[in-house]
């Protein structure tokens, strides 16, 4: 069995990640069509995967369907609640920036600064990001607790990819608030720093000391990845022309997934 100490250090690295995200800013802010569509669709591949192999597998072999199933969808529903609560942005692109088109219907007073724009939107992009990052945070302690260090391993690589892109789309608002490069680097490597692993102990806790509850939090912590790709990254990595690249890229990182939960799940 693995240690609560291990857990929260393999998750402190893997949401740590955002922050390699925000390094591209010391250069630019701007990114291609093709890249940030492509980057998404990988890591929606590679989220899928995990929650796959590394969730939803290992809990249909410890438990029922139903108790898997029953988890999916209480996972998703809460995702989808959290989403709905708490204000957030769904980034797009204008020329090669990226934008954010709120989630919230919100008055168009014309008065607005510029200024007072980007904060808002840098705040409800780092919102999102954050709320993404608990159901991850969960997976890795949920796959630890399962008795396979290997799955957990599999996992929290796994969001780790996923959650460079993530920094990025985080960090690009961030830089035009007026926030300082070094400032962003440090807020958006907290945004998965600090949720990631405080989930993790929680999820790593609960199914450690109460008996047979692996299958339905495995289901949990799946359907609330699951819902997150078809809820943020698909729609966000279609609609500039390179559905094609998004597609390819998801396979991509899919197949990588497959491919890592393989070689450390053992």
């Amino acid at each position: 069995m693995s240690s609560l100490t291990l857990v929260i250090a393999v998750t402190l690295v893997a949401g740590c990640a955002t922050g390699l995200g925000a390094i591209p800013t010391l250069v630019t802010e701007r990114v291609s069509h093709r890249l940030y569509d492509g980057a998404l669709g990988f890591a929606a591949g590679v989220m899928v995967g995990a929650a796959m192999f590394a969730l939803i597998v290992p809990g249909l072999e410890l438990g029922t369907p139903l108790e898997v199933v029953v988890g999916l969808g209480v996972g998703a529903g809460f995702l989808l609640g959290m989403n709905a609560l708490i204000p957030h942005l769904h980034l797009r692109f204008r020329g090669d920036q990226l934008e954010g088109t709120a989630a919230l219907e919100t008055a168009d007073t014309g008065d607005e600064t510029v200024t007072a724009d980007d904060r808002r939107r840098a705040l409800l992009v780092g919102s999102a990001v954050t709320i993404h990052n608990v159901p991850e945070g969960l997976a890795v302690g949920i796959a630890f607790a399962s008795g396979e260090a290997g799955l957990g391993f599999a996992i929290a690589t796994a969001i780790a990819v996923q959650n460079v892109p993530d920094g990025f789309a985080m960090a690009v608002p961030a830089v035009r608030a007026g926030v300082s490069k070094p400032k962003t680097i440090l807020y958006t490597t907290l945004s998965g720093g600090v949720p990631e692993p405080i989930a993790a102990a929680v999820g790593f806790t609960l199914v450690v000391f109460v008996t047979g509850l692996f299958p339905l939090a495995a289901g949990f912590a799946a359907g609330a990845m699951i819902a997150v790709v078809f809820r943020e990254l698909v729609p966000s990595s279609h609609g500039h022309g390179y559905a094609d690249t998004a597609t390819a890229t998801f396979v991509a990182g899919f197949a990588l997934m497959l491919i890592v939960d393989t070689v450390l799940a053992v």
